[in-house]
């Protein structure tokens, strides 16, 4: 589980986030690293459980880096208020569709899914949703999916995309720019004994929702 610690440290360095401050308090950066990759080795042996592929990812290898690339952004703060870990059923660390662990104070979660896939990506997910809707439909409005994704973001367009008609019934998924799902956990939940066992379970549920998207794009 997570502890009291990592947090007072992301608390913390979204107070002093600066060069002199973080040079400061490397060693507290370095043992809640230490813990969040602890963290994500658990879920992923959890889920190693289901599928033996989570037990070849390397944990330390899905925690992101803390340091900002600021080249193109106006706000120039050096280091990201939150540890973030990415992993897919791939095997790889964000190659498709895959999860997201955020752990940040107030604002944690499991996301998961693909962000803003480029356009022969897009128009495979497109496609694959139109073919076979009715599977589509069946994982992300089953009762258990539902209860902790209750709704498919990722904006939408405006107009209908090229290809379609306003009138087919798989039209609002359609729409879609991106195909994300995310369920919000509380930093208490986070800190307890249990926390991997939830977030590998929200996993396991998410799991044919990223399967599916990874199908369409592996055609």
């Amino acid at each position: 589980m997570l502890s009291y610690n990592t947090f007072h440290f992301l608390k913390d360095i979204a107070a002093n986030n600066n060069k002199p401050w973080f040079e400061a308090h490397k060693d507290q950066y370095t043992a809640a690293k230490t813990e969040v990759e602890t963290y994500v080795g658990e879920v992923l042996r959890k889920l190693s459980g289901h599928d033996a592929v989570f037990g070849t990812i390397d944990a330390r290898k899905c925690v992101m880096r803390i340091y900002r690339d600021v080249r193109f952004s106006k706000d120039k703060t050096p280091y990201k208020t939150n540890f973030g870990a990415g992993f897919t059923p791939n095997g790889g660390k964000m190659n498709g569709a895959g999860f997201y662990v955020h752990i940040e104070p107030d604002k944690c979660f499991l996301g998961g899914g693909m962000w803003q896939p480029e356009g022969p990506a897009l128009k495979a997910i497109r496609q694959e949703i139109d073919y076979n809707f009715e599977e589509f439909k069946g994982i992300v409005e089953a009762p258990d999916f539902r209860k902790l994704y209750p709704q498919v973001d990722g904006g939408k367009l405006v107009k209908v995309p090229q290809g379609y008609s306003e009138d087919n019934a798989a039209i609002e998924y359609l729409k879609l720019k991106s195909f994300t799902v995310s369920a919000n956990f509380t930093d208490d939940e986070m800190m307890k004994a249990d926390a991997a066992d939830k977030i590998a379970h929200a996993c396991l549920v998410m799991r044919p929702f990223i399967d599916f998207l990874n199908r369409a794009t592996s055609n």
